[in-house]
């Protein structure tokens, strides 16, 4: 395929493309577990308040893992363009879009903001009543159609607002953020999900003060990115919790101080958390299991413990907590996107990064062509990279 933009003397991206049908390649999923399809698809023009981007950079999240295996059969979608870490370019928008034009460097976000609904406007949440992150979601809101279709006119579906395994997609402009033009797309697209998730999750949600201390469930990059947060917010100590040994050289450059392997413990985790500080005053459950959950809540200190969800739980198992546990002062709370308003907040986050606030390079570890999307996941089922790289 030729290429559909040039570079213009001003240094923005000029596209010949807007308004037509993109035949773009794109890595589809046809049945939970199946291996990835790369097809060439078919991207139609975006409407009304959407915008249809270029992806240069998109990578490998746990999240696509779980619905790339169909964990939650309510979940399930085939075929479906799964997903939603990635950088890109503009290179159309839809009737109405005033903050972005073709050629603004953009990141894609799966939990959108409207800026126009009660929940927008309120302080106390990051949700948009329509925007929100949905998983059951597989269509566009005008139309309750797709924007991707088979060469046979097959619709594809959409993933988590963004479906960024494809050369072109197209979102709802309340899903796209306008970045800084001299912002690395490369790492930027990290801030798609888990490092906004788990940095947020320190910085928004619970709020860590200097001379704080953390335990860290869960060593993947959204406890990595947790563990960075709290690291740059002057934390005295940042425990780390995995049953992968091989995580905790990366976690030490990320700031973790200590660090414990369940499996050569003879003891329960938190017993041992509570032994080394009496109990953090934040803990952060980054697993996904229920079990795992409880001992982050337990390990917290007795009278103002804070425990922050940021696992995917897939199980139909409930909490495993007695309401008279919470009259002891230890709280629970669950957090999306790490309480970052991602249109709002986000371009202030980036222009962070880029004053070296955050420390972006140590979460790609991998780096491959779009191509070898399959080897991508295989390295995270393997538990061999926090972040692998796709290069479109």
């Amino acid at each position: 395929m030729g290429s559909l933009f040039d570079e213009t003397s001003n240094g923005l991206t000029s596209f010949q493309t807007p308004g037509k049908i993109i035949t773009s390649k794109a890595a589809i999923v046809w049945g939970p577990g199946e291996p990835f399809v790369i097809e060439e698809v078919q991207v139609d023009p975006p409407q009304k308040m959407e915008v249809r981007i270029k992806i240069l950079f998109t990578s490998v999240c746990h999240t696509d893992l779980s619905a790339w295996k169909g964990e939650n059969e309510a979940h399930r979608a085939y075929p479906r363009i799964l997903g939603h870490e990635a950088a890109g370019v503009v290179e159309s928008v839809g009737e109405g879009v005033l903050d972005m034009r073709e050629g603004d460097h953009v990141i894609p976000i799966f939990s959108g903001e409207c800026g126009h609904c009660v929940y927008c406007k309120s302080e106390k949440t990051n949700l948009c009543e329509t925007f929100r992150v949905n998983p059951l979601k597989k269509v566009m809101i005008n139309d309750g159609k797709s924007r991707f279709s088979s060469r046979d006119g097959q619709p594809i579906y959409h993933f988590l607002n963004t479906s960024t395994f494809s050369e072109y997609t197209v979102l709802d402009s309340a899903c796209v953020v306008k970045i800084h033009p001299e912002a690395p797309l490369k790492t930027m697209t990290l801030l798609s999900c888990g490092v906004s998730t788990g940095l947020g999750a320190a910085w928004n949600t619970a709020n860590v003060q200097a001379g704080s201390t953390i335990a860290i469930f869960g060593l993947g990059s959204v406890g990595l990115a947790v563990a960075e947060g709290a690291r740059a917010r002057g934390a005295s100590k940042i425990i780390g919790i995995d049953i992968n040994p091989n995580k905790y050289v990366t976690a030490q450059s990320m700031g973790v101080t200590d660090f414990i392997n369940p499996n050569d413990l003879d003891q329960p985790v938190h017993e041992k958390i509570l032994e080394m500080t009496g109990g953090v005053d934040y803990s952060f459950e980054c697993a996904g299991n229920l079990d795992v959950l409880r001992e982050a809540f337990l390990s917290t200190h007795d009278g103002w413990g804070l425990t922050i969800i940021l696992g995917i739980h897939p199980s139909p198992r409930m909490l495993p907590f007695h309401p008279m546990e919470f009259f002891d002062g230890r709280k629970l709370i669950g957090s999306v996107f790490g309480d970052f308003k991602g249109k709002t907040q986000l371009p202030g986050f980036v222009d962070e990064c880029m004053r070296g606030v955050v420390n972006l390079d140590g979460f790609i570890t991998h780096e491959l062509p779009f191509t070898k999307i399959n080897e991508a996941f295989q390295l995270l089922l393997d538990g061999k990279s926090l972040r692998c790289l796709l290069l479109l």
